[in-house]
Order: structure tokens, then sequence, then C-alpha cells
């Protein structure tokens, strides 16, 4: 069941956690651990600390809405995908003669 709900964006924390560059947040999602920093452009970034060995912190996806931190721990690609437009069709006709 917890599977079904690792897909969503997930609240993490308010952003005046933390307030400057090089400040960070450790959180427990879904038993994974999540580290949230604010890097030296201000930027909020999230990573998941991976346990295995020589593992480098894998980044996670991160949003701020009205002053709110979210995560999405899922690894599935979410761009946009926009239908094809269908191609435009040419259509031969003879105009009537009145």
């Amino acid at each position: 069941m917890a599977t079904a709900y690792r897909s969503g964006w997930h609240f993490i924390d308010l952003v005046t956690a933390i307030p400057h560059p090089g400040d960070s947040l450790m959180v427990t999602v879904f038993g994974e651990p999540v580290v949230v920093t604010r890097d030296e452009e201000e930027d909020v970034r999230a990573y998941r600390c991976l346990r295995r060995p020589r593992g480098a912190p894998q980044p996670v996806r991160c949003a701020i809405r009205y002053g709110m931190i979210f995560v999405n721990l899922d690894q599935r690609d979410h761009r946009l995908v926009e239908p094809e437009a269908p191609a435009p069709r040419t259509i031969s006709a003879t105009p009537r003669s009145a």
C-alpha cells in the first residue's frame, strides 16, 4: 500500500525551516532518509540518502508552493507528454460549376 503513495508529492516542512544558504533538514519519507538543503544560490534542493557503500546522494524532485516544501520520491519521468497533432489532410476537390 505504501508504494501507491510514493508517487505523490509529500509535505516536508515550511521554507522558513532552512532560511540561510547551507542550512539543511533531514526527514524520513516512507522509511527513506531525505535531506532538504538550501544551496548558495538560495535554491531548495532535496536528495535521497542511499544506504549503499559509496552511494552518492540521489536528487529528488522538490517543489515549493505557498511557502511549503514538497518532495516526490517517484523515479519515473513525469514530463508532460503532449499528444501528437494529427497530420494535416489534403483534400482535393474540384469546384462545381454553377
